[in-house]
């Protein structure tokens, strides 16, 4: 119960005709148009970075609710053709809404820590995640505490599944950290630490010891 419980909760934010078509899709997928659902799920994750974070399990609660209703995927393929698409314009986002772009990463990283494939990861999401993790380690992002902050935070949630689903770009994009933490101006003290703390967490294989969790936890309250 606890876990439909936080989806419905996480639907309150719709306005009422909207909600009854996700509880409806929650629970009974082949009764609405699962297209208009994705692009509902996706829209809202763009303008609400909470929602964002939660998505993942909408989605995967739909997709395993049509599988088992009717053994079909419209609403997976509908949600990953509308990903794919914002991906492509993710410059673009980017350009025109910070807050947006941080939300779609979000989403996407969300997206691929729930849905699964012969449970496993799915392969189609790899590189795309990989490329906003990437941009987000760019000179320009890094200098943006918001964006420093979701890419640790991602890199927390994903990152350990992520390497071992490509290490040699994982490897890639410390270096690129490291260099940005060692050689790069403009960064703010409270970046500086989260690079430092994400880079001693993978060293540490994607686990916090003790003493780095007194430490930093105590840096940021401070």
């Amino acid at each position: 119960m606890g876990e439909t419980g936080k989806e419905e909760y996480k639907i309150q934010s719709f306005d009422a005709e909207t909600q009854k078509l996700l509880k409806t899709a929650l629970k009974d997928p082949s009764n609405v148009d699962l297209e208009k659902v994705a692009n509902i799920i996706v829209d809202q994750s763009l303008n609400d970075c909470v929602f964002s974070k939660e998505a993942g399990r909408i989605c995967y609660t739909i997709i395993q609710a049509e599988s088992k209703q009717v053994g079909q995927s419209i609403f997976r393929r509908s949600l990953l053709n509308r990903l794919q698409q914002e991906y492509k314009d993710r410059e673009e986002l980017r350009t025109r809404s910070l807050q947006a772009w941080i939300c779609y990463v979000t989403f996407i990283c969300n997206i691929f820590d729930y849905l699964r494939v012969n449970n496993m990861p799915m392969m189609a999401l790899v590189n795309p995640v990989y490329d906003c993790l990437f941009r987000l380690a760019q000179p320009d992002s890094l200098r943006k505490e918001e964006e420093v902050d979701c890419l640790v935070l991602q890199l927390h949630r994903i990152g350990e599944q992520l390497e071992k689903m490509n290490s040699q770009r994982m490897d890639e994009l410390f270096s690129l950290l490291r260099d940005g933490f060692l050689l790069q101006e403009g960064l703010s003290s409270l970046s500086q630490l989260l690079l430092l703390e994400i880079i001693e967490f993978r060293a540490a294989d994607w686990k916090m010891t003790d003493a780095a969790q007194k430490y930093y936890y105590s840096e940021v309250t401070d």
